[in-house]
């Protein structure tokens, strides 16, 4: 899309054309995790706009729009024609564009008189957010129409909840074009999952039945990624498992998920240990922002440890580069930089044998130490969060509650504990108990529950609605946490060992993908939008598994983090 359209040639050392990128919030929050703007200007991007905002007409240079079909995006572009602010336009929608619409922008040209610089209209299908090469959401903008709360409210209408359907819809199936596959379909029955599928097997059956117009053409020839085999697509609904997204956990990227969104994150930095003055008011404290991206070959490699380990392995990096440090003295000494001038090094010419290798060994050492300098930053506010939150304690405790092992401590003492943690994180330690135990608690030991989360300073909103979701038999508690953990704790920080534990998600994907037997998803609807008529029926005789390597993608129609669910939990109790 970015090179018009055609594939780009691979090293061609001709300068690539330039030109700019115009984007609406969507299309900005689908590039913003995948490129930085040093790759987009390798592309040729010398400035990318917001659609709706002030631009200057830049009259010799192609423009490639890249935003939602929605009505005033296409009056802005109608707009921009009628301005002739390009030379010309590649008009790119993020997910199919209606017949009339298309008619609009046509005679918009036309009354322009620039019907010969639109140079492209696609559709991009495009429509989700990757955010790493196994895992997308659907959206980020108005991702409040998608969430937990819209579809579990109480008072929602058939239409309501028609739109949010249709909403999801399209981006698994903008996903699915991507991907250049049909995919079968298992889900849950009577849940909003199932919904989704037989809107989604619906549209897939509608767009194949179109051979003219097909999207998955390249599919029926064996093209695609998955040519000699199909992808399973499971359909889950969040409320097989509540508990979990309120866990406190103990990985890295879970514990960095407080401040992260689409791929970058956000820490206040730590005040260092000089006191503040008797009297003076302390220092405020700056927020800085750190892209944790694919070529973070650090946050690769350990997005998904154990915060020791993590700690650890920020030291051993740090003490490898320490060695190097003289090295990266003699190749600046050499190439004549003095301090910390980065901008200088890029500019200079390699004349000599010694100035090639010190040029091309001098930026992977400072990138090296910038990831190093990142991580450490980023590591030291993690611990600041466990130490001041006792997130450890945590972390330990519900396990145990989700494992059924013996407490070590009531759960009294826990939300009582002044220096253990905030009211929310009491509060995410009881529902865990709460969804978690066999039968809800007698009325007189909850009230003295409540009583002591209360003190604690907690919002009892969430318990109102986890009480009305167990009641109405949403839960199957004794098997949503039977396999769960135990571990070894040794000094830092308890360096607790995690055990290989199911989590519910987990179990349904293997059941589905290995074709066992279980009571969990016996039930599943299965769909195969390829066969010509309902799909349940024909299930068993038509499915061979093959013993492949396994891939798993996952996506989601939201990411939230502990406290955004709270909040929505919250809204629901206060119905």
């Amino acid at each position: 899309m970015l090179n018009f359209n055609v594939p780009p040639v691979k090293n061609s050392t001709g300068e690539p054309v330039w030109k700019v990128l115009i984007y609406d919030r969507f299309g900005q929050d689908i590039i913003s995790p995948l490129l930085s703007v040093k790759e987009l200007r390798d592309m040729g991007i010398t400035l990318h706009l917001l659609l709706h905002s002030d631009r200057d007409p830049i009259p010799d240079v192609p423009a490639i729009y890249f935003v939602m079909p929605t009505e005033e995006n296409i009056d802005r572009m109608c707009q921009d024609l009628r301005n002739q602010l390009y030379e010309s336009y590649y008009l790119n929608f993020i997910s199919a564009i209606s017949r009339s619409k298309l008619e609009d922008i046509a005679n918009a040209a036309i009354g322009a008189n620039a019907v010969t610089q639109v140079a492209k209209v696609f559709d991009q299908y495009l429509n989700f957010i990757t955010l790493e090469d196994d895992m997308f959401v659907l959206c980020n903008q108005n991702k409040e129409l998608v969430s937990y709360r819209a579809i579990n409210r109480p008072d929602i209408t058939d239409t309501e909840m028609e739109t949010i359907m249709d909403t999801i819809v399209d981006s698994l199936f903008c996903f699915f074009v991507t991907l250049g596959a049909i995919p079968i379909i298992r889900c849950s029955r009577g849940t909003a999952a199932e919904m989704v599928a037989v809107k989604l097997d619906k549209k897939l059956r509608e767009n194949l039945r179109d051979a003219r117009n097909s999207l998955f053409t390249g599919d029926t020839l064996g093209a695609g990624q998955f040519s000699f085999q199909r992808p399973l697509l499971v359909l889950v609904d969040r409320n097989i498992d509540l508990a979990t997204p309120l866990h406190h956990t103990w990985t890295y990227q879970a514990l960095v998920h407080d401040d992260f969104h689409l791929n970058r994150v956000n820490l206040e930095e730590s005040a260092g240990t000089e006191s503040t003055p008797a009297g003076a008011r302390p220092k405020k404290k700056n927020k800085k922002s750190y892209d944790l991206s694919a070529s973070d070959k650090f946050w690769q490699k350990h997005k998904g440890s154990p915060f020791p380990e993590v700690a650890e392995s920020v030291q051993q990096e740090l003490e490898s580069y320490r060695a190097q440090e003289d090295e990266v003295k003699r190749l600046k000494s050499i190439m004549g930089i003095e301090g910390e001038d980065e901008g200088a090094i890029s500019m200079l010419s390699d004349n000599t044998a010694k100035l090639t290798s010190a040029v091309s060994s001098l930026p992977e050492l400072l990138e090296k130490k910038r990831l190093i300098d990142l991580h450490t930053n980023v590591a030291t506010a993690v611990l600041e969060h466990i130490k001041s939150r006792k997130l450890d304690v945590y972390f330990e405790y519900e396990e145990k509650i989700m494992s059924k092992s013996t407490l070590d401590k009531s759960l009294l003492d826990m939300i009582s504990d002044p220096d253990a943690g905030t009211p929310e994180d009491k509060m995410r330690l009881f529902l865990i108990y709460y969804i978690s135990s066999a039968q809800a608690p007698s009325e007189i030991d909850l009230e003295q529950y409540k009583k002591a989360l209360m003190d604690a300073g907690c919002n009892l909103a969430p318990l109102s609605y986890i009480k009305q979701w167990k009641l109405t038999g949403n839960t199957e508690p004794n098997i949503v946490f039977r396999n769960y953990v135990s571990y070894t704790s040794s000094l830092f920080l308890k360096n607790l060992v995690l055990k290989q534990q199911n989590l519910p998600v987990t179990r349904i994907l293997d059941n589905l993908m290995e074709m066992k037997s279980n009571p969990e998803t016996d039930d599943y609807r299965y769909f195969d939008p390829k066969m010509l008529r309902g799909s349940d029926s024909a299930y068993s005789n038509n499915v061979s598994v093959g013993k492949q390597g396994k891939h798993v993608l996952y996506g989601c129609s939201e990411l939230f983090n502990a406290t955004q669910f709270m909040k929505q939990l919250s809204q629901l109790g206060q119905k």
